[in-house]
């Protein structure tokens, strides 16, 4: 109460001032404490062992061994105590939203995980998402070592789907690179078998059958699988090896032919003038008489470079070609069965023209228009034909 009279103690040997001193003394250590704790409180240090101070400052007040306005103190703590109490939730909410954020945090390293080890390991990029899962493991561990904690059931919950997440990507690793290097030891074998063809096919002169056969593997390898892009190359380098000391080869016996042919191409060229000098063809029987001896002397030629093949022997073709067509039309004119032919139709003609002839007149004397204009079609036609048939025949002549 307040006026209230209180034995603090004994102060031994020293005056009355001396021990009331002491016991003031004793009083302004608790309130110098208690102005400590409020300056924490404004501070908005954390909330630890506040109410135990708290609880330690009134236990010294309550045994009334000092000297000073102790209600007064007691107030002071009892409105520490409100403050210290709207801290501590603060303190609830931050450490709440924390532990959210830590824990979304958590969430989102288990998910990317999971959706990482849950692509299809046929169209997964296994470089970059393996050193994506390392990423996510490093952040995992850094989370358990310094983050916050979230709980033991919830930590070693995300920790089993993390760990799942893990197993099922190194699973379908280990057996994607499983099959890939099944897939091109076989593709190698594959291509093995091929270059063993190819190299036994480089020292071949058999120019034609080997330029075939080169073909035929070089279809076959672009069909094969591929193996990895470091035995592809090495392979592919072997085949293409093979194949270049093949070619090099018949191009170098092809270029001494080419020069050995040089001088035969001269020889076809002269022949080729004389021949189209025959051209166009007026007498056929002296242009048959004077081809035979240039195709005699062509073929004595020999051959001539391959370049110039196809336009040399185009040359000489032109002149048979004249030749004959004039055989064929010759043919033609003095053929006497094609010729009986033709004067069957034109008698035929005749002999329709002349009765369309009098149809057109018996219409034109009776005024039918209709039968009139349809005779004259008729007699038209027939005329044309005959002119066309006739002119035929003159070919005959």
């Amino acid at each position: 109460m307040e006026g209230e009279e209180v034995a603090v103690g004994q102060y031994p040997g020293a005056t009355k001032d001396e021990a009331l001193a002491y016991f003031a003394r004793k009083f302004e250590d608790i309130v110098a404490q208690i102005t400590l704790l409020e300056q924490r409180v404004e501070a908005k240090a954390p909330t630890t062992d506040m109410r135990k101070t708290i609880k330690h400052l009134r236990e010294q007040l309550s045994e009334r061994k000092s000297v000073g306005d102790v209600h007064g103190a007691e107030r002071r703590l009892d409105a520490l105590e409100g403050r210290i109490a709207n801290l501590e939730a603060a303190e609830r909410a931050g450490h709440d939203a924390a532990r959210a954020a830590e824990l979304k945090s958590r969430e989102a390293i288990v998910a990317e995980a999971e959706h990482i080890a849950g692509e299809d390991p046929a169209s997964i990029q296994w470089k970059t998402s393996s050193a994506r899962m390392n990423e996510l493991f490093e952040f995992w561990k850094t989370a358990q070592k310094s983050g916050l904690r979230l709980g033991r059931s919830t930590e070693d919950a995300l920790w089993k789907r993390f760990r799942s997440a893990r197993t099922v990507f190194d699973r379908h690793r280990r057996a994607y690179f499983s099959q890939l290097d099944s897939t091109n030891s076989a593709a190698k074998a594959a291509k093995e078998k091929l270059i063993a063809e190819a190299e036994e096919l480089s020292s071949s002169t058999d120019w034609g059958f080997a330029a075939g056969e080169y073909r035929r593997l070089m279809d076959q390898w672009k069909a094969s699988p591929r193996a990895s892009r470091k035995d592809d190359d090495a392979l592919w380098a072997r085949f293409r090896g093979a194949q270049d000391k093949f070619f090099a080869a018949r191009q170098s016996i092809n270029a001494a032919l080419d020069e050995e042919f040089s001088a035969n191409l001269v020889v076809k060229e002269a022949l080729v003038a004389e021949a189209q000098s025959l051209l166009p063809i007026k007498d056929l029987g002296a242009a048959k008489k004077a081809l035979q001896p240039i195709r005699d002397r062509w073929e004595e030629a020999g051959k001539v470079p391959r370049a110039d093949m196809q336009r040399i022997e185009a040359g000489l073709r032109q002149v048979e070609d004249a030749v004959r067509k004039a055989e064929e039309e010759s043919w033609r004119r003095s053929d006497p069965e094609a010729k009986a032919r033709t004067n069957s139709a034109l008698t035929q003609l005749e002999s329709t023209i002349a009765s369309l002839k009098a149809d057109l007149a018996k219409a034109e004397s009776a005024g039918d228009q209709r039968k009139v204009r349809d005779a004259r079609e008729a007699l038209e036609a027939r005329e044309q034909w005959f002119d066309q048939i006739q002119k035929a025949a003159s070919d005959f002549d």
